[in-house]
C-alpha cells in the first residue's frame, strides 16, 4: 500500500509541472544537493547526462550533476548570496529532466567566510573579506588509510595551526598495504573499468573533505600525480579518461567551499602528459566549475608558465627561499600573483637530503617567505617501523616545528589585512608590512645584538611615533621595547630615530621584530 501511495505521489508531482518547495534551509556557501532518481541500465557513468539551472532574479548559474550508483542521480550547488533559489534539471533522460524546486538561502553561520579568493594582487581572503593567511601543510595519502587512522589525522589537525591541507585523489604506490577502496570498478592491482567509476571512494573522499570544512581548513585536492608509477595504472590513463575523471570530480567536489584544485604534484615527472594536455586539463576544471575555486600546479624540476589564465595562484616548490628571499620576491614579481612554497623540504630524519630539516629549519622558512611577501608549506618525515608519515598517510605529528608555526599564525594574524608587502628588499635586514603603519623584520641565523632604528623612507614623515617589540620565533616570546621612537629624516632612503636609539638584541638565532606605528 506504502509503494501505491508514493507512485501516486509521484506522478501528482509531475503533473504539477514537477514543482515543490524544498524543505529545510541552505547556508549561504554550503552545499545544497538535488538527488533524483534515475536510470541504472547500460552505463550510467557515459551515457546519462543531467545538469541543473539556478537562478535567484535574472542571475543563472548552470552545474553539471554526476551519477552515484544505484539508481542515484546528484547535482550539488553552493549558493553564494542569501534569499530564494530556484533550480530546474536538464537531461539526456526523462526521468530527470524538467524536475522543479525552490529552496531558501540564510546567512553563514560563524567560521563560515565562504572560500578563499586571491585578494588584491599577491595574497588570499575569504569571500566575505577575512583574510586568509596560509598556513599549510601536505600529507598525500591520508584519506587512503584505515579509519582510525583517518580519525587521527583529523584530530591531529584539529589541535595544530594549519589552515590547509595538500592531498591526493588517486592512491599512491604502497606494496605493504592496500588502500580500502578505489576510484574505479575493478579488480587491484590494474584491471579497471575506467568507465565507470566507484561511487563509494568518492563518497569516502567528499566526507573528508567535510570533516576538513568544519575543522575550517582547506582542501587542496591534488588531481594528478606520478607516484602510482604504474603500480595501480592511474597514472597512464588515456586522455579521454582523464578529462572524464576531470568532470566527474569537479561535479562531485566543486560545492565545497573548502576546495582548491591542483592539477598536479611534480607534474613534469608525469612524462607522457605534455605541456598542450596540462593546459587542456586546466580549461576543464576552470569551465566545469562554477564557483572559481583556486587553481594551480606544482612542479618538480620544471616550472609551468604560471602567467597563464586559469592558473591562480603559482604553488611551487624550492628549499632556496631559505637562503635568499629576495628570490621570492623575485618569483613573485615576475608572476604578478600570490606564491606558495608548498614544499620547502621536510622536517624529518630520513636519508633522503630533502628529509632533513631541523625544526628550526622548517619555522625559519615560513618567516623568510612571509617577508618577502609569499606563503610557505609544511611538511615533516621521520624514520617509522611501520612506515608511517605525517606527509605520506597522516596519523600524529612528531616534529618541533607545528607549536612554533601556531605562533607564527598568532603573528600573521595581527598584520595588516592587506597581506605582508616587502619593504625594502635592500636593507641588510628585510622588513614586511605596511609602509608608515606596521613593519615586521626578521634576522633569520643571524644573531645581532643590536638593531639601530632605521626605517626605509615610503609613507614616513617627520614625527611619526612607533613601539618595537622583539619576537623570539622559536622561544614564542613576544617582549614589548621600552619608550617610543619619534622618526626624523636621515638621508634620502631612510628615517631613523631622532635620539639615535637602537634596539637591543639577544644575540642568537631566529630573532624577529614587530615595529607598529603610535596615534
Amino acid at each position: 500500500m506504502k509503494n501505491i501511495l508514493a507512485l501516486l505521489a509521484a506522478a501528482l508531482f509531475a503533473a504539477a509541472g514537477a514543482q515543490a518547495q524544498d524543505a529545510g534551509l541552505v547556508e549561504r556557501w554550503a552545499s545544497k544537493e538535488v538527488s533524483l532518481s534515475g536510470p541504472c541500465d547500460g552505463n550510467p557513468f557515459t551515457e546519462v547526462e543531467i545538469s541543473a539551472t539556478f537562478r535567484q532574479g535574472t542571475r543563472q548559474l548552470t552545474v553539471e550533476g554526476f551519477y552515484d550508483g544505484d539508481g542515484q542521480y546528484k547535482v550539488r550547488f553552493m549558493p553564494d548570496t542569501v534569499g530564494e533559489w530556484e533550480y530546474e534539471t536538464h537531461s539526456n533522460r526523462a526521468a530527470l529532466d524538467g524536475k522543479r524546486g525552490k529552496f531558501t538561502v540564510v546567512a553563514a553561520k560563524a567560521g563560515n567566510h565562504g572560500p578563499v579568493r586571491v585578494k588584491g594582487v599577491h595574497h588570499f581572503g575569504y569571500e566575505d573579506g577575512t583574510p586568509f593567511w596560509q598556513v599549510g601543510t601536505t600529507s598525500y595519502g591520508w584519506t587512503h588509510q584505515p579509519e582510525s587512522i583517518e580519525r587521527q589525522t583529523l584530530a591531529t589537525l584539529a589541535a595544530g595551526p594549519f589552515n590547509k591541507i595538500r592531498m591526493l585523489v588517486f592512491p599512491n604506490q604502497d606494496v605493504r598495504h592496500q588502500p580500502p577502496r578505489f576510484p574505479f570498478e575493478g579488480t587491484p592491482p590494474k584491471e579497471w573499468d575506467f568507465t565507470r567509476f566507484n561511487p563509494e571512494f568518492f563518497r569516502h573522499l567528499e566526507q573528508r573533505i567535510g570533516d576538513l570544512r568544519a575543522l575550517g581548513i582547506e582542501a587542496d585536492v591534488i588531481l594528478f600525480h606520478p607516484y602510482d608509477k604504474g603500480f595501480w595504472g592511474f597514472d597512464q590513463m588515456p586522455a579521454e579518461v582523464n578529462e572524464r575523471y576531470l568532470r566527474y570530480v569537479v561535479a562531485r567536489l566543486a560545492s565545497y567551499r573548502n576546495v582548491w584544485w591542483s592539477m598536479a604534484n611534480e607534474f613534469d615527472y608525469l612524462v607522457k602528459k605534455q605541456m598542450p594536455e596540462w593546459d587542456r586539463y586546466f580549461e576543464i576544471v576552470q569551465q566545469r566549475d562554477p564557483y572559481r575555486h583556486l587553481r594551480s600546479i606544482h612542479n618538480a624540476m620544471v616550472l609551468y608558465n604560471h602567467t597563464k589564465p586559469w592558473v591562480t595562484h603559482v604553488s611551487v616548490q624550492s628549499g632556496a627561499i631559505a637562503e635568499d628571499f629576495e628570490r621570492a620576491v623575485l618569483l613573485r614579481d615576475v608572476y604578478s600573483k600570490p606564491v606558495v612554497y608548498d614544499e620547502v623540504k621536510y622536517e624529518g630524519n630520513i636519508e633522503r637530503r630533502w628529509g632533513q630539516l631541523s625544526g628550526q629549519e622548517m619555522v625559519l622558512r615560513f618567516w623568510m617567505g612571509a617577508i618577502a611577501g609569499t606563503y610557505v608549506g609544511h611538511g615533516e618525515i621521520f624514520k617509522d617501523p611501520g612506515d608511517m608519515s605525517w606527509l605520506g598517510k597522516g596519523g600524529t605529528m612528531r616534529g618541533e616545528s607545528p607549536p612554533r608555526l601556531a605562533f607564527f599564525r598568532k603573528i600573521l594574524s595581527g598584520s595588516p589585512a592587506e597581506g605582508l608587502e616587502p619593504i625594502d628588499k635592500w636593507q641588510e635586514y628585510p622588513f614586511a608590512g605596511k609602509p608608515g603603519q606596521y613593519y615586521l623584520g626578521y634576522f633569520g641565523r643571524q644573531a645581532p645584538v643590536a638593531w639601530p632604528f632605521v626605517l626605509a623612507k615610503p609613507g614616513l614623515a617627520d614625527g611619526m611615533k612607533f613601539k618595537a617589540e622583539v619576537i623570539d620565533t622559536w622561544n614564542m616570546l613576544v617582549t614589548p621595547v621600552e619608550g617610543t621612537f619619534e622618526i626624523r629624516k636621515r638621508d634620502n632612503y631612510s628615517f631613523a630615530d631622532k635620539d639615535g636609539r637602537s634596539i637591543a638584541l639577544p644575540g642568537r638565532p631566529y630573532m624577529a621584530l614587530r615595529i607598529t606605528r603610535l596615534p
